[in-house]
């Protein structure tokens, strides 16, 4: 069975994640994915273990099925290579800044005209129209400029990184979405488009869901943050031989948890009377949470939480995810065997489609491993293909 973007051809002018990631994601959906390198190679290429050079276990876990074709964009050759390339394809992505695709020539007007139908997404820091569209953004610029960071005051003495690459990871499901979407519109006779995808905006979007509260009303109403998440004791709770996460949310949740510890003078306490209440007392009704967990042990909270339909989850390492239940059960983790570099452990592509599964069918490729064969794609013969790989424009591994 075929995936359900397959003929969609897909280049991808992208480095590190936030770009990597979202065309993985699609070339599992079945896209044809072409990603375009310079001569030195993504950058994640260097980052983490490795077994050979330049295909370290970052690269490795967001450059699934996808093509390699290498181009050095500084020289004339390298550009007229890219834009024959793209003739062929669907959708271009890339993630440099505004300033560094003008100066390369690969802003949306010079695509508009050749390739009506072209889906051009780009995805950067910061919206293009305002006073910092040319800043250089990582996802701990993100963190910091999207409020992000200083969330973590709660439970810190100071402002702090969530530790994973959140700002890059979000912008790249909302990459996602637009191409979908863009790919749509085309489908239903509505032409090409240029799609921009800001990770600032993309990130403050994602924090006020449910922090912009008050402020959601002009003149505001009340403060900004939602209290239940506003609280030091919010926060895995303490076990007598762990932690564990336990959200009794309902009023039914939590009179079912009073009824399994005996605590009836609880059940009458008008701070546990209905959601609204329990938020504006959520640190002290976290606070006695914490109290009652404290009594017992993980396995036994989980067993009669669970008896009980109260939410419940032990707290899971890194380490333990690759032995967990659930996980080994559905066949999430994958062994695959690389041609050069073995064995390799990665994730199964998680959303399931019922007539069009998403697959692995190609592992993460050396630098330039289909140069060829993608130039002659791109209509290059064996000789202008030759001067090409001679004048290292591009590179064959």
């Amino acid at each position: 069975m075929t995936g359900t973007l397959d003929g969609i051809r897909i280049v991808d002018l992208t480095t590190v994640i936030l770009g990597p990631w979202a065309t993985q994601t699609l070339g599992d959906m079945g896209a044809d994915v072409i990603k375009i390198e310079t001569p030195s190679g993504d950058t994640t290429r260097q980052s983490g273990p490795r077994r050979s050079e330049g295909m370290a276990s970052l690269y490795m876990a967001t450059n699934r099925n996808k093509r390699s074709v290498v181009l050095d964009l500084r020289q004339a050759e390298g550009r007229e290579a890219l834009f024959k390339i793209i003739g062929t394809a669907d959708v271009f992505l890339h993630n440099m800044r505004p300033k560094v695709a003008k100066k390369l020539g690969l802003e949306y007007e010079h695509f508009a005209d050749r390739f009506p139908d072209l889906i051009y997404c780009a995805t950067y820091g910061f919206r293009k129209d305002g006073p910092m569209a040319n800043k250089p953004a990582y996802d701990d610029i993100i963190q910091a400029a999207s409020g992000i960071a200083d969330l973590q005051t709660v439970t810190s003495d100071q402002p702090r990184y969530v530790p994973t690459i959140m700002a890059d990871k979000t912008t790249g499901l909302n990459v996602v979405s637009a191409i979908l979407a863009g790919l749509l519109k085309r489908e239903r006779g509505g032409g090409g488009q240029a799609i921009e995808v800001p990770m600032f905006e993309c990130l403050v979007d994602f924090v006020m869901v449910e922090h912009l509260y008050g402020a959601g009303f002009e003149p505001p109403i009340g403060h900004m943050g939602y209290d239940r998440l506003l609280n030091k004791m919010r926060k895995p709770y303490a076990t007598t031989d762990g932690y564990l996460a336990v959200l009794p949310y309902t009023t039914a949740n939590w009179q079912a948890l009073f009824d399994l510890v005996g605590r009836e003078d609880l059940k009458s306490d008008p701070r546990f009377v209905d959601l609204a209440t329990r938020t504006k007392f959520s640190e002290e009704v976290y606070g006695l949470l914490a109290e009652i967990i404290a009594t017992r042990s993980t396995a036994d909270w989980q067993r009669d939480l669970d008896k009980v339909g109260v939410p419940v989850q032990t707290v899971m390492t890194k380490e333990m995810l690759l032995d967990d239940e659930q996980l080994n059960a559905t066949g999430f983790w994958r062994l695959e065997e690389h041609p050069t570099e073995g064995t390799l452990r990665m994730t199964d592509p998680p959303i399931r489609f019922s007539k069009n599964p998403s697959t692995i069918r190609n592992l993460p490729p050396h630098l330039g491993e289909h140069s060829t064969e993608i130039l002659k794609e791109a209509g290059y013969g064996d000789e202008e293909i030759d001067a090409l790989l001679a004048a290292k424009v591009s590179n064959q591994f």
